[in-house]
């Protein structure tokens, strides 16, 4: 059966951390389980976050649900410490895009540049 967005969220479009949280933020599992009283697709996320880290635009696509009501499913997980967002691995340093674009043309060397 499927549920209006609305009501997923009951009737909200925002939340305290929605406006941080973005397509690519990662979460994993918090110290705590999530309450009982949320959506039933609050606790599907955690349970997608339990096995490994996941994204807001994954989450979304996973719980086939719009990423406005993933993120404010998000942000009542993050108030509860059932979810947190994971610390990033990624560098924007300009040295280590040098070092990956290097690598990328020596493993294929006769891609041409889209840019």
């Amino acid at each position: 059966m499927r549920v209006r967005p609305y009501a997923v969220t009951g009737g909200r479009t925002q939340s305290r951390h929605s406006a941080t949280l973005a397509l690519d933020t990662q979460l994993e599992p918090g110290d705590r389980p999530p309450p009982e009283h949320l959506a039933p697709e609050a606790h599907q996320i955690v349970r997608l976050c339990l096995t490994r880290r996941r994204t807001v635009a994954e989450l979304s696509g996973r719980t086939c649900q719009p990423v406005p009501v993933v993120q404010v499913l998000v942000s009542d997980l993050l108030d509860t410490c059932a979810l947190r967002v994971a610390p990033s691995t990624f560098s924007r340093s300009p040295d280590v895009l040098r070092d990956v674009a290097a690598a990328m043309r020596r493993k294929w060397p006769d891609a041409r540049s889209a840019c």
